[in-house]
This record gives structure tokens, C-alpha cells and sequence, in this order.
């Protein structure tokens, strides 16, 4: 669930680096990179929900990756270099990381490199099998 503006989470200082000012964390460092147990991943800043645990799988770049996100929940945006593909969350606007395509490394042929701190994991229940 969503929450209402007034009840975002409050971020650490490395959080709001990357959120709120589009920065990167360092490659092979964050806590969900190899992190594959069935649940949904969340916007960090206000729990929007963004990718299901089903969509991750390993790239070997050194941040989680996604093939494909819940439709509708993740932004593209292009960089200011004109390179790259921003994503950031659709809700609060917050910076998630970049997507790349082309890259043959998935049947869907999409990446979505997504920094550990831009997200939380919601573990599934018993009851959502």
C-alpha cells in the first residue's frame, strides 16, 4: 500500500543521496543485489510498489536487476547526457536507478539496475501463495 504523502519514511543521509538527488551506491554493496526470496519490492521513500520478486534475477552488474516492472509504477526518464534511461518511481518521483534494453541477457530483453537503498522488500506470507 501507498503511503499518503504526509507519512513517507524518513531516509538516511544515503538514501536521500540516491532518492532524492539521483545518486548511485557503489556496485556490489547493496543488501538486495543477490537477495531472491519471493515477495515485492517498494519504493523506499513512499512503499509504491514497483517490481515483483518474480522479475529479479542476476545480472552480475553489482545492483539488483529487473526485467520489467509492475506496469505503470516505474517512470522512464532520459538523462541529462541523453544516453541512459532514468527510472525513478511514479509516485514520489524518487530515483530508482536506469534501465537498459538490448542487452540479450533476458527474454524480455529489458534491465532495470535499481540501487538497494531506492527500495524495501516485503517478504510474501503464507497467505499471499
Amino acid at each position: 500500500m501507498t503511503l499518503a504523502k504526509e507519512h513517507w519514511n524518513k531516509l538516511t543521509k544515503q538514501e536521500e543521496h540516491i532518492l532524492l538527488n539521483a545518486g548511485t551506491e557503489y556496485p556490489h554493496t547493496g543488501e538486495y543485489d543477490r537477495h531472491f526470496l519471493p515477495g515485492q519490492y517498494v519504493c523506499k521513500q513512499c512503499e509504491h510498489p514497483l517490481y515483483e520478486s518474480s522479475y529479479k534475477f542476476h545480472s552480475g552488474c553489482g545492483w539488483p536487476s529487473f526485467d520489467q516492472e509492475i506496469p505503470g509504477h516505474v517512470k522512464r526518464i532520459l538523462d541529462p547526457d541523453g544516453r541512459r534511461i532514468e527510472i525513478r518511481c511514479a509516485n514520489c518521483d524518487g530515483h530508482l536507478g536506469h534501465v537498459f534494453e538490448g542487452e540479450m541477457i533476458t527474454s524480455k530483453n529489458t534491465r532495470h539496475c535499481v540501487n538497494s537503498l531506492s527500495i524495501k522488500f516485503i517478504p510474501s506470507t503464507e497467505s499471499d501463495i
